[in-house]
């Protein structure tokens, strides 16, 4: 069985709608793909639908947002109550902070290159989270870079000449929230240290106390020390090991399948969320 479990579509800031998304994961030869744009669930209901028509499993979540002493710490909240309060508001409150961000990062940045906050909507379309992706694209289609990676290289980078910070929870608080919602809490690409600080060991320890499940072990970003290091976290602290393509369409290189997650593990993930999995 092939699993893929973290996946954007059009709803965050992937490049293919949730239905097409799910299409892509079955032509990939896919068994069960997780949806899990950024701070938002506005995607579940379509990816769903497809899903079924499809005959693909589907494992609803939502990449949330938080920090850990300043740095940036990506959780993924896998079989949620979408409804709950106690995940729902903090997802609200963290997608309205991060709109204000993009408008003032546009606004820093129209001082230096041609780009304007219409540019940017452009870009996001019908995505309900609007971020620094959506700058990044607007910026390739005006010619300022050529892509992605080298808009984050520089004029996007964290601490950066146009870096303005967004809200986010503190990360027990956000993994505390998931459970509260009856998810699953995973720590998304904890080693990514290519893409700024990552978190000391100790994070990991507080994290598993508030009640995280896992940790994603298998991602593109991760060296093979860091994957290393992170399963010895992992069995020490008796949490769930997850392996992802993290695929944003033509967003990003990632590809679906590229990573994956053992049918167990899939398994301890379903027993332990209350959104039941679509075609399970």
């Amino acid at each position: 069985m092939r699993i893929d479990l973290h996946t954007h579509s059009s709803a965050s800031d992937g490049t293919e709608r949730p239905a097409d998304l799910v299409a892509s994961a079955r032509a990939a030869g896919l068994d069960v793909v997780a949806l899990t744009d950024h701070d938002t669930t506005a995607g579940w209901d379509e990816a769903a639908a497809a899903a079924r028509e499809l005959g693909i499993g589907l494992v609803r979540g939502t990449e949330v947002s938080a920090r850990s002493r300043g740095i940036s710490v990506h959780l993924l909240s896998y079989l949620q109550d979408p409804a709950h309060p106690a995940l729902a508001d903090e997802l609200a409150r963290a997608r309205d902070s991060r709109v204000h961000r993009a408008e003032r990062m546009v606004e820093l940045l129209a001082r230096d290159v041609p780009i304007t906050w219409a540019d940017v909507l452009d870009q996001a379309r019908d995505a309900v989270a609007v971020g620094r992706p959506h700058i990044a694209d607007a910026l390739v289609a005006r010619g300022v870079v050529p892509d992605r990676d080298a808009a984050f290289a520089h004029l996007l980078a964290s601490g950066g000449p146009y870096h303005v910070d967004h809200y986010a929870p503190e990360a027990p608080d956000a993994v505390a929230a998931i459970r509260a919602a009856g998810g699953v809490p995973v720590f998304a690409h904890p080693g990514a240290d290519a893409r700024g600080r990552v978190v000391p060991d100790r994070v990991f320890d507080e994290l598993a106390e508030a009640g995280l499940a896992g940790v994603e072990v298998g991602h593109r970003d991760h060296t093979p020390a860091q994957r290393e290091r992170l399963a010895g976290i992992a069995a020490r602290l008796d949490l769930l090991v997850t392996g992802s393509s993290d695929y944003h369409g033509a967003g990003k290189a990632n590809r679906l399948g590229e990573n994956l997650t053992e049918p167990q593990v899939l398994a301890a993930i379903t027993a332990q969320g209350t959104t039941p999995v679509v075609g399970a």
